[in-house]
C-alpha cells in the first residue's frame, strides 16, 4: 500500500442500548404530599417571605419615617445649593 492510501476501519462489535429515561422531578417530602398539595408550613413561610418583602421595599422606598427624614434632607440641600447658584448668577450679571 502507498503511503496516502487510508486504512479502512475494522468492524467493531456493539450491541445497542437502550438510554434510560430521565428521572422524574423530585419534590421534596417536607413541602408537598404524595399527592402533589404543599403543606401548611411550606405555604406559610412562603408568605411570610413575600411579608417580609413588602416590607423591605415600603421602607427603601421611603415609607417609614427615617427614610423621609433623609429625603427631606437632602431636598433642603437642593434648594440651598440651587439659591446659593442663583445668588452667584445674580452676582456675575450685576444686578
Amino acid at each position: 500500500m502507498s503511503e496516502h492510501a487510508r486504512e479502512e476501519p475494522s468492524a467493531i462489535e456493539a450491541e445497542l442500548v437502550d438510554e434510560p429515561a430521565p428521572p422524574a422531578p423530585v419534590t421534596p417530602a417536607f413541602d408537598y404530599t404524595d399527592s402533589g398539595v404543599p403543606n401548611f408550613d411550606y405555604v406559610r413561610d412562603k408568605i411570610e417571605n413575600r411579608a417580609g418583602t413588602a416590607a423591605a421595599a415600603t421602607e427603601l422606598s421611603g415609607g417609614v419615617p427615617e427614610a423621609k427624614s433623609v429625603d427631606e434632607q437632602m431636598a433642603e440641600r437642593d434648594r440651598a445649593g440651587r439659591d446659593k447658584l442663583e445668588e452667584i448668577r445674580r452676582s456675575m450679571r450685576g444686578e
